[in-house]
C-alpha cells in the first residue's frame, strides 16, 4: 500500500502536467487590433495564453468602425482556488476562455453636427492665436563654419 501511495505522489509530482490558460477574442466584423492592458496583443480572431486571472481594460480598434474601450473578467475556475490549485497545478488540465465583441460602423455613430461645427470654430480660434505675429521678423538661416 505505501508503495502504491509513494508512486501516485510521484507520478503527481513528476508527471509534468501544468494547467494551460488561454484567452480567445473575437470580433465581428474580424480582423480588428486588440490592445489589452495597453498592451498590442493582435487582430482577431486570436487565442494567446495568460498567466493572471482577474480584469483585463481591453481596447477593441478597426478602420471605419467606433472604437471600444472595455472591460474583460477573467475568472478563475474552482479548481484554480486555493487550496485546490495546488493539486490541479500538476494534472494536464485546459481552462479556456472566450470573449466577443460587435463594433459599430462609425455611420450608425450619431454625431451633434452643432457641436462638431463648435469644436470646428474652436480649433480654428486656437490655431489664429498661436500663428507668429507678422511684426515680428523672420528667423534667419544659421551660418556654417565655411561661410563667408
Amino acid at each position: 500500500m505505501n508503495r502504491l501511495l509513494a508512486a501516485m505522489l510521484f507520478l503527481c509530482v513528476f508527471s509534468g502536467g501544468c494547467v494551460e490558460r488561454t484567452l480567445t477574442v473575437k470580433t465581428d466584423p474580424p480582423g480588428a487590433l486588440v490592445v489589452l492592458n495597453d498592451i498590442e496583443v493582435g487582430r482577431t480572431p486570436f487565442t494567446r495564453n495568460f498567466v493572471w486571472y482577474g480584469t483585463y481594460d481591453v481596447e477593441v480598434r478597426k478602420d471605419g468602425y467606433q472604437t471600444l474601450r472595455t472591460q474583460a473578467k477573467v475568472w478563475a475556475p474552482w479548481w484554480q482556488w486555493v487550496p485546490f490549485d495546488f493539486f490541479t497545478e500538476f494534472l494536464p488540465l485546459h481552462d479556456h476562455h472566450e470573449v466577443d465583441y460587435s463594433l459599430k460602423p462609425i455611420s450608425e455613430v450619431q454625431v451633434d453636427p452643432n457641436a462638431l461645427v463648435s469644436r470646428g470654430e474652436q480649433l480654428r480660434s486656437q490655431l489664429e492665436s498661436s500663428q507668429r505675429p507678422t511684426t515680428q521678423p523672420a528667423a534667419k538661416p544659421k551660418k556654417k563654419k565655411n561661410d563667408p
